[in-house]
């Protein structure tokens, strides 16, 4: 039978039943705290958790039949850690039985959740959270609280459960590992309402852009699960990343795997009483990156796409993707970005027509969204920043989004104007076949100048078209339209017959190229946008 307590002092009532009364005593006297008993006794109901712990202790006594100064006196509260103490010499299957007596709720540390959800979790700490995002001036309207516990907390509450689970057998009560309520759970029901109070209106919610992470350790009990190392080896295996093998994972994962009679000959049931709470670590904020597009024309032949640096000098004062970036950082406020672009040119080669579709992804960005207007606003600062370079369609997009550019840089078509000498004189004639070229397939073995960078492989690659425009004895204009990747300036010159065939042995002379541009790269991407 239902028995839901009715206090006319508390306008949230603890939705506890009968059979809940064995678990809150043997938590209670075992050193639990009045938050963790509820986890125990799977009350899922947020508010429960947002009384005072002082009320929801006095609610769980009531509940039992307890008086309210039933609590233990300090001279018990010493006799009972003097029994303790002692008690720690005995073997872990014997400790297992001790019953000490009930602390207090406001002087002990639970044994659980180390104080996770005493102090650690009240109106102080969520100042000292909501003081960090103020701090740092993130713009939005929610976040998605992160909580890091430390291991030996998941050994402790397995301890616990076995604990309970021995006790409830006798009165046919099923209790599932699985349906107690998580410590994460809990400290985040806490603190939503707190922490919306404090940033003024920001909503704590599952999930967000800006991800608040909130970091807890114990070193007093950090030896509590190196038992499980021997016990399930498997489970710990180092890694370059990890400090320890302790991690939360295999903590888990090793809990799964143990016997509960081995658990119990190596760790006592319940856990033993910590002298300290956890420790708070420095509260980190990190917003999901934002995503910029857009198509940028290159008009100078000195002026490579990204920083170009030899040896750890710098060669060139800026580059294309420095002359975008700076702008759109400052405008998101953002940590720093990732350029990439559909293909790329060289340091001397300009891109024209419509451009060449890039995006930027913004780490960390503490403003999350612009409108149209302030996005005009940073494409006309980046344009009226140099005239090297001018950018169009700037937008925001989904990362999913990147994928269509990413598609066009072996997929799609690319259009090319190249001046092109000839060491052998011409006549218009000479050339004239060029135009009737169709489908050449070219096979490129990777670029001598690209080889510290480009895995050793023939390429195969299709020219589709080719023009050719007499400009004098030397010297004529050629117009390419080829696949995506193809190398122009080695189908020219040849790269020392790495590249076949090649205009060289088309025209039965060498050629070199002179000057070359990007006409247009045929992606669908970013949507072009109104002046």
């Amino acid at each position: 039978m239902k028995a839901i307590l009715k206090l006319s002092r508390s306008k949230t009532m603890l939705p506890l039943k009968e059979k809940d009364k064995i678990i809150i005593k043997k938590l209670l006297t075992s050193g639990c705290c009045a938050r963790c008993v509820l986890r125990f006794c799977c009350i899922s109901v947020p508010d429960a958790y947002r009384l005072t712990r002082q009320e929801t202790l006095r609610q769980l006594r009531a509940f039992i039949g307890e008086h309210e100064d039933c609590k233990t006196s300090e001279s018990t509260t010493k006799e009972k850690n003097n029994s303790q103490d002692a008690s720690l010499s005995e073997p872990a299957s014997k400790r297992s039985k001790l019953e000490p007596e009930e602390p207090t709720e406001e002087s002990s540390v639970c044994v659980v959740c180390l104080g996770v959800l005493q102090h650690l979790s009240d109106l102080s700490q969520a100042k000292q959270i909501a003081d960090t995002v103020k701090k740092e001036k993130y713009e939005v309207d929610s976040l998605v609280l992160s909580i890091s516990l430390p291991a030996q907390m998941y050994v402790r509450e397995h301890s616990c459960w076995l604990h309970v689970k021995e006790q409830v057998r006798a009165k046919c009560c099923v209790l599932g590992r699985d349906d107690v309520i998580q410590v994460k759970e809990a400290f985040k029901w806490i603190m939503q309402g707190l922490l919306t109070q404090e940033l003024g209106g920001v909503a704590v919610v599952a999930k967000s852009a800006l991800e608040v992470s909130v970091g807890f350790t114990h070193p007093e009990t950090d030896a509590d699960c190196h038992f499980l190392a021997s016990t399930c080896p498997d489970c710990f295996k180092p890694t370059k990343n990890k400090l320890s093998v302790f991690t939360r994972m295999a903590v888990v994962k090793a809990l799964e795997k143990i016997p509960d009679s081995k658990f119990t000959k190596h760790s006592p049931c319940p856990p033993s009483r910590p002298t300290s709470s956890c420790t708070p670590q420095d509260v980190q904020c990190v917003h999901t990156s934002v995503f910029v597009a857009g198509r940028y024309n290159k008009f100078c032949r000195s002026l490579p796409q990204t920083p170009w640096l030899i040896d750890g000098e710098r060669r060139m004062e800026s580059s294309v993707e420095e002359l975008i970036a700076t702008p759109v950082l400052a405008a998101f406020r953002a940590q720093g970005f990732n350029f990439s672009s559909s293909g790329r040119e060289d340091v001397d080669v300009r891109t024209l027509g419509n451009g060449r579709p890039f995006a930027l992804e913004l780490l960390n960005p503490h403003k999350g969204k612009l409108g149209e207007e302030n996005m005009k606003n940073v494409q006309q600062v980046i344009n009226a920043s140099s005239e090297k370079i001018r950018v169009r369609d700037l937008q925001m997009v989904s990362r999913d989004a990147m994928s269509r550019m990413k598609e066009g840089e072996e997929e799609k078509t690319k259009s090319y104007r190249a001046l092109v000498w000839t060491q052998k004189s011409i006549r218009k004639d000479d050339i004239a076949f060029i135009d009737r070229i169709k489908d050449l397939t070219v096979d490129q073995k990777t670029p001598l100048r690209v080889l510290h960078r480009r895995t050793l492989a023939v390429r195969q690659r299709l020219i589709h078209s080719m023009s050719a425009n007499f400009v004098d004895e030397h010297h004529f204009q050629l117009g390419l339209k080829t696949q995506a990747g193809t190398y122009i300036k080695e189908f020219v010159h040849g790269d020392f017959g790495r590249t076949k065939p090649n205009l060289c042995q088309l025209l039965d002379t060498d050629t070199d190229i002179l000057e070359l541009d990007v006409q247009s790269v045929d992606v669908d991407w970013p949507p072009a946008l109104p002046d």
